[in-house]
C-alpha cells in the first residue's frame, strides 16, 4: 500500500490493534485503514473501538482485506467500517475510494459548522 498512496498521503503503519489505538490517541490522523485480521485483536474490533470512542467516531475507517466472503463485508460495516475494499485491489480504485471518504468527511464537517 505505500508504493499506491505514498506520494499522495501521509501514512503511519503500527503492527497491531492496540498500536492503532494508541497512536490514533497521540495524533491527528484523518482516516484509518486497517485489515479485518490483525494479531490479538480484529480490525473488526478495532473499527468498533474508534466508533464507540467520542474523539474518534467521525473518523472514516476502511477496511481493506483478504476476507472476501459477503458474509466478513456485513460484519465489517456492522462493525462501523465506511468502506470495504477486497485485495487485491486496483491502485486507482483504493485511491479513488480513499478520495471519496475524505470528500464525504469534510462534507460532514462543513454540515456541523
Amino acid at each position: 500500500m505505500l508504493q499506491v498512496l505514498g506520494k499522495d498521503c501521509i501514512l503511519h503503519s503500527v503492527r497491531s490493534a492496540t498500536e492503532a489505538k494508541e497512536f490514533l490517541h497521540v495524533s491527528s490522523s484523518d482516516m484509518l485503514i486497517s485489515e479485518v485480521v490483525l494479531p490479538l485483536e480484529s480490525g473488526l474490533e478495532l473499527c468498533r473501538y474508534v466508533r464507540s470512542t467520542p474523539m474518534l467516531d467521525a473518523m472514516p475507517v476502511m477496511l481493506l482485506t483478504s476476507c472476501a466472503t459477503l458474509e466478513d463485508k456485513v460484519a465489517g460495516f456492522q462493525s462501523g467500517a465506511d468502506d470495504y475494499v477486497v485485495k487485491p485491489f486496483d491502485a486507482h480504485h483504493l485511491i479513488a475510494r480513499i478520495r471519496l471518504l475524505a470528500r464525504i468527511k469534510r462534507l460532514e464537517q462543513h454540515t456541523r459548522i
